[in-house]
């Protein structure tokens, strides 16, 4: 029996999704495997997204084969931080007395991030060059 999920005109377009989510999963299913058996303290997710750059990067998949899914990924991404802003506010009193020293350590991780980031950007574009 098929899957009413997979019937009609816009099935195409579904198997094109399943197919995309599928290869983003097997690669995020890679990452859990390496966090498993690598001793590093990396989150598994980590691994998995540096695997599918390097399969980016190697053309074992094209941009094409994923692009799709990650765009939806990408649009459905701030949902996913609403439990966390959550806890936040429950969090809210421990978070009045550090008031201070959060407001700096949030100014400090920022002008740090910005900069790594700017630094990346600067070589990879280096390196685009040459």
């Amino acid at each position: 029996m098929v899957c009413r999920f997979l019937i009609g005109p816009k099935q195409e377009e579904r198997m094109r999704y399943l197919k995309q989510f599928s290869i983003i999963l097997f690669f995020s299913l890679s990452g859990e495997v390496l966090r498993q058996v690598l001793p590093f303290l990396i989150p598994a997710s980590v691994y998995g997204m540096i695997l599918l750059l390097i399969g980016l990067e190697n053309h074992w998949i094209e941009e094409e084969q994923v692009q799709d899914a990650a765009e939806f990924l990408l649009q459905v991404m701030p949902i996913t931080f609403i439990p966390a802003a959550a806890g936040l506010l429950e969090a809210r009193d421990q978070l009045e007395q550090m008031g201070a020293v959060m407001v700096i350590l949030i100014f400090v991780t920022t002008v740090i991030v910005m900069a790594a980031a700017g630094i990346v950007s600067q070589r990879a574009e280096r390196g685009r060059r040459k």
